[in-house]
């Protein structure tokens, strides 16, 4: 009996959380879908559109270039999970399986980066990317996420997992380093690298701070920039905003589902195979 009351309060708490994560995305769905028959101030509200329709989607669409924006977006998210993958697993292997002068300090100054708050850095990232000319670009935009702390840790324990006799074996055998990283660490740390990329994709694609400073021409916008432009100076439609929102939200939905095996196997597994 008792065991059965445990797991009842469970599976309550779990289904408490899943509403607090899921319910505002699921508000969000709805409303994208309300149609000007619907009363979206309601009290008491309610979820599901009585007037449903897709015309919210088209108005966005019609409203500003989804499409361009989309493209900058995919290619400032390309270039952070190219940068975020190499880096990261560059930094990764060196730190955990290579020995040098000066390691300790970089894994501190690692760990530093990573309890600074992004907004302290802002203005600093500003004048360096201004006097590197790179202004109002796409290289701009996705420069200061080029390959984050937190991505170069993952890849540290899961080079640190690998069983050392590997990588001896390889070097009796006659094997430097490179070859050592690549034929042989490598191939048992690809489940990480996909969690890497799919943290890199999600952090690139969503951010909207960044871009909204270093970037001023409509041409180079985001879609998270860019999606600001469906609120007007004096009123907004919030059908529209969500609209927009779950427009942005597909792409990343898209690539996890692609990645999503790898994604749990590096979760689980990290860099141990054997």
């Amino acid at each position: 009996m008792r065991k059965t009351s445990n797991k009842v309060a469970q599976y309550a708490l779990l289904t408490l959380f899943f509403l607090v994560l899921i319910g505002p995305l699921f508000w969000q769905l709805t409303l994208a879908f309300k149609g000007k028959g619907d009363d979206i101030y309601a009290v008491p509200p309610y979820v599901f559109p009585r007037d449903p329709t897709w015309s919210n989607f088209v108005e966005a669409f019609n409203r500003i270039p989804v499409l361009s924006y989309f493209k900058n977006s995919l290619i400032v998210a390309a270039i952070a999970v190219c940068g975020n993958v190499v880096g990261s697993t560059c930094a990764g292997y060196a730190l955990s399986r290579l020995t040098f002068k000066g390691k300790r300090l970089v894994v501190l100054l690692i760990f530093s980066a990573m309890l600074i708050p992004g907004e302290t850095l802002l203005i600093s990232q500003f004048i360096i990317v201004k006097n590197m000319g790179l202004q109002n670009t796409l290289i701009g935009a996705a420069l200061p996420g080029l390959c984050g702390a937190m991505n170069v840790l993952l890849m540290m324990n899961a080079f640190a997992g690998i069983p050392n006799e590997l990588e001896e074996s390889a070097k009796v055998d006659g094997a430097n380093v490179w070859q050592r990283f690549w034929n042989i660490c490598v191939p048992q740390v690809k489940g990480t690298m996909t969690v890497v990329t799919i943290f890199a994709f999600v952090g690139a694609w969503n951010d909207f701070l960044w871009p909204l400073i270093i970037l001023s021409d409509d041409k180079v916008y985001t879609l998270t920039v860019g999606l600001n432009r469906l609120k007007n100076q004096f009123v907004s439609d919030p059908r529209l905003i969500a609209a927009g929102t779950i427009i942005a939200l597909v792409p990343i939905v898209i690539f996890f589902l692609v990645f999503q095996r790898y994604f749990f196997k590096g979760v689980e597994s990290g860099g141990i195979k054997g």
